[in-house]
This record gives structure tokens, sequence and C-alpha cells, in this order.
């Protein structure tokens, strides 16, 4: 089985969610049953967000870095415990000799298994992932739009999200995030896709009535399924 190595830290909730969520995926019956996994959770990578705006140096170069820490340390297998630094995905892989399986495909897999006759799912992402275009793209491929946040629904969105990394997960904050996502459902969504890894630390499908993707869980579930093949 290989080791799974996870670039992570953006934020550390999310890192953790990840690999409780690949803990979860595992199906193990005792200790020695689950895989190997390596974290390097580095919260002062520089702002993604910011580099994607033109506004601040690319974090490229450092998530290079930990992806070849990682590969070094035994990792068979990278991923990636955020979504907008899949903007910078191609410095990860031209550092490494080990497969990196991308966040992105694997929810917009997933998306497509859960609502295969979708033709608009809505994207809960943040403004460099959407700036990026990583879920348009990857939609837009499969013959499926993005419906995203713009406007105040924007402007809502990311300040929830930066309230869930200050360790916000109460009800207001789920409340806007659920408003969010029904009104995407409402513009024609047939799924409503957690684009950026905080929103599953708070929403939930019981949240929305449309079928709720988590980009943590569809990562989870397909790299450990790779770790193990």
């Amino acid at each position: 089985m290989r080791a799974i190595g996870i670039i992570g830290g953006m934020g550390p909730a999310a890192t953790v969610d990840l690999h409780a969520k690949i803990i979860a995926a595992t199906g193990a019956a005792r200790d020695q049953d689950h895989l190997r996994v390596l974290i390097d959770s580095n919260p002062a990578l520089p702002d993604r967000n910011a580099a994607l705006e033109g506004a601040g140096p690319s974090p490229g170069p450092m998530l290079g870095a930990m992806a070849q820490g990682l590969e070094r340390a035994g990792a068979g297998v990278i991923v990636m415990a955020c979504n907008t630094a899949h903007a910078f995905q191609g410095d990860i892989e031209a550092a490494i000799g080990v497969p990196f399986l991308s966040m992105i495909d694997a929810t917009v897999d997933a998306t497509l298994t859960r609502a295969p006759e979708a033709t608009h799912v809505g994207v809960l992402a943040a403004t460099g992932c959407l700036r990026a275009g990583l879920y348009q793209r990857a939609f837009a491929a499969r013959g499926v739009t993005a419906l995203v946040t713009q406007g105040d629904a924007h402007t809502r969105f990311m300040d929830a999200i930066y309230r869930i990394k200050a360790g916000d997960t109460g009800r207001d904050v789920r409340d806007i995030l659920r408003a969010i996502a029904e009104a995407q459902a409402r513009a024609g969504a047939a799924a409503i896709v957690a684009g950026c890894t905080e929103v599953p630390l708070v929403l939930t499908q019981e949240d929305v009535a449309a079928p709720f993707i988590d980009s943590a869980a569809a990562l989870a579930a397909r790299v450990t399924a790779f770790a193990r093949a």
C-alpha cells in the first residue's frame, strides 16, 4: 500500500478534516489496517488568493518543496487539502516523481456520479479558486455549467469562510452558507459543490436539498482507493 502525503495548512482545520475522511474511507477494523499518512501542515504559505489576484507572491515554490519533502519521507501519492491551491498544481507535479491526485477532478467526478443528468451545478468556492477558473473549466469540459457566487453573495460567502477559519462554526455561519446554496439550487443547480474545504466544516447534506458534494470527502475516497490498489 502506498503512503499518502497531504500538503496542508490551508487551513489547518480543513487539513485535519481531510485526514479524518481518509480514516473514515479506509474502513479499518484495527490500527494495522489503516494507511500511512504523512502531513505537512504549513500555514506560513504565501496567501494563494492574494497571489491569484496579483497582490502577493506565488505559493507554488513552497508547495513544490512541501511535496518533495513528503515524497522523500516515503509518500507514494500526494494530495492537497485546499481547492484554491490547485491553481499551482503544475508547480507540485514538476517537483515530484509520484502521482498527484487532484481534488478538483475527484470532486467533478463525484458530482456527476451523484447527478449524472446535471447541466448546471452550484460551486461554493473562494475568490482565488473562482479567479483561476478551476471548477468552471473542469465542469465545462464535461458539458456542465458551474454557477458561482457573485457580488454580495460572494462577499457574504468569503466573510463566512474567514469566520470558519477563525473558529466560528456556529449556526449563523451555517445559515449564511445554506442560504447561498439554496439560491444556487433555485437558479437551476442540480447539485451543490463544496469547492472550499472550509464549507463542509459547517455545511452537510442535511442542510441542502440538492445533492451536496464534499470536495474533501471526494478526494479522500479517491486517494484511499488509489493507495490501497
